[in-house]
């Protein structure tokens, strides 16, 4: 189950960050932002024949996988967030790519309880508000 995320106004790129600060700090989800979705494209497309950022198949395709950990740790300490080689292990979703519409989502490793759909909401809140950015939430 995931939990989508459209931005709605500037500064979008802040937000994202936000989010991922977010994120690294809640074990029990996995993350996949139009920031990563595009660095992941343009460093690791070059290894896999035929690959391109638009496919929907799982990151784990043709061997990707066990370079997630090690991309993990180049992007979050490039950003200046702060991560621990352990999250690195499985903050980035292996799902695949495909955002959709959306900027952002959270792919919870069980389904979500209502509290636990409140509380990111509160969290969300918290790093967005002072942005002054709005946003839409779906999960499903």
């Amino acid at each position: 189950m995931k939990t989508f995320v459209k931005i709605l106004g500037p500064p979008i790129f802040k937000a994202l960050k936000e989010l991922e600060k977010v994120s690294v700090n809640m074990p029990d989800v996995c993350i996949m932002s139009s920031p990563i979705s595009l660095r992941l494209s343009n460093e690791l497309a070059r290894d896999l024949d035929g690959y391109t950022g638009y496919s929907k198949k799982p990151i784990g395709h043709k061997g990707l996988e066990p370079r997630l950990p090690e991309f993990a740790w180049r992007y979050f300490n490039s950003s200046g967030i702060l991560i621990s080689r352990e999250r690195c292990e499985n903050i980035i979703s292996n799902s695949g790519l495909s955002l959709g519409e959306y900027d952002f989502y959270f792919e919870w490793k069980e389904k979500p309880k209502q509290k636990n759909i409140e509380e990111l909401i509160e969290k969300i809140d918290s790093v967005l508000l002072p942005l002054g950015c709005l946003y839409k939430l779906v999960t499903r």
